[in-house]
């Protein structure tokens, strides 16, 4: 998969986090993801179609993390997973989908984005309709972790 094309998601998120929460993620190792169960327990999926490419973004985050992120950005911290923090990891998706669609359509790619759907359990699922290889990032915190999964088409 063309790291043109990943790294304005790994860009946009890095952004949404620290703009909106103050808060500093730390990048880790890409790899190939062969599977299709979440490392977390609330995912953000969004699917995207454009001229050029088919793929979807996951956003996935530990519980702890999300809390926290939700604490700082709207000054709640429930003790649990609930409606509240469904919105705001459907929010953080579409916000870093849409900052990674600006980055991209200044190199020629344009996608429309679906509106996300929002997943939460521990072991849950995240199936992506592309046939590409699925890229795993993880981003770490002392909050917890986050992972964004990238799967397109090839071209």
């Amino acid at each position: 998969m063309n790291v043109e094309f990943i790294n304005p998601f790994l860009a946009s998120l890095l952004n949404v986090i620290s703009t909106m929460a103050s808060m500093q993620l730390t990048p880790g190792k890409p790899q190939v993801k062969t599977h299709n169960l979440a490392k977390g327990d609330i995912s953000g999926l969004m699917g995207m179609v454009g001229p050029k490419t088919k793929g979807s973004l996951s956003i996935t985050f530990e519980q702890g993390l999300i809390l926290e992120i939700m604490d700082k950005m709207l000054g709640e911290k429930p003790d649990f997973l609930n409606e509240d923090v469904s919105d705001l990891v459907g929010e953080i998706t579409n916000m870093v989908t849409g900052g990674a669609k600006n980055l991209l359509s200044d190199k020629g790619y344009d996608f429309d984005m679906a509106t996300p759907a929002v997943v939460v359990g521990k072991n849950h699922s995240i199936s992506h309709k592309a046939k590409g290889k699925k890229i795993l990032m993880p981003f770490s915190h002392a909050a917890g972790n986050a992972y964004i999964e990238i799967c397109f088409d090839e071209e």
